[in-house]
């Protein structure tokens, strides 16, 4: 009986240094995409390879349309030289048991589904709370062989949320080397854009 009051004073000593552990770096990069959900923003094309010409100096917009604790759809809209939208391309993150996946859901202006369609990765690694890579997955390698997309099977994808900034970025690796990154203003929404294609 006399142990007890000696043991009780420790233990709730002990209990209230306990902080909070930080969010796991997925969680953190989950949560700050998820803030941003029915928001859309204006962005620009920042790499410049020839390949992306077209798009060089178009209006673009990416819209956080929907969210839950497993899934984001953030359509990617591109404005063409006649001034007439693509709205084929939606990227769609998901949360797996050992990560985060990104596809790319491309559709045609009548909804239906592109034969390129659904590839992507997932992650390979913690990545940050800001930032989230996504190499190529062999489900995707299969369909880019079959549709003579070859160039594509060291493509990895990049996400990146910061607190200003969304960006979206391409890589490959050589002797198909490329780059393509997009940047998006996250201190100035826009009205949502329409629905994307299919959606």
């Amino acid at each position: 009986m006399t142990l007890r009051p000696l043991l009780v004073a420790p233990l709730a000593l002990l209990a209230a240094c306990q902080t909070t552990p930080p969010p796991a770096p997925q969680d953190a990069f989950w949560s700050a995409l998820s803030s941003h959900c029915g928001k859309a923003y204006a962005g620009r094309l920042v790499s410049d390879e020839a390949a992306d010409a077209e798009m060089r100096g178009m209006a673009i917009a990416m819209h956080v349309r929907s969210c839950s604790a497993g899934e984001i759809k953030v359509p990617f809209h591109i404005q063409r030289a006649d001034g007439t939208w693509d709205r084929s391309r939606t990227w769609v993150l998901t949360r797996t048991t050992t990560g985060v996946r990104l596809k790319h859901d491309h559709r045609h202006s009548d909804g239906t589904r592109d034969a390129l369609t659904m590839y992507g990765g997932d992650t390979e690694t913690p990545g940050s709370g800001t930032a989230q890579d996504f190499p190529v997955d062999a489900e995707s390698i299969a369909l880019f062989k079959a549709e003579g997309r070859t160039v594509s099977l060291t493509n990895v994808w990049r996400v990146e949320v910061e607190q200003t900034r969304f960006a979206y970025q391409l890589t490959r690796q050589p002797p198909n080397a490329r780059l393509f990154r997009v940047e998006f203003d996250l201190t100035r929404p826009i009205p949502a854009p329409p629905a994307p294609w299919g959606h």
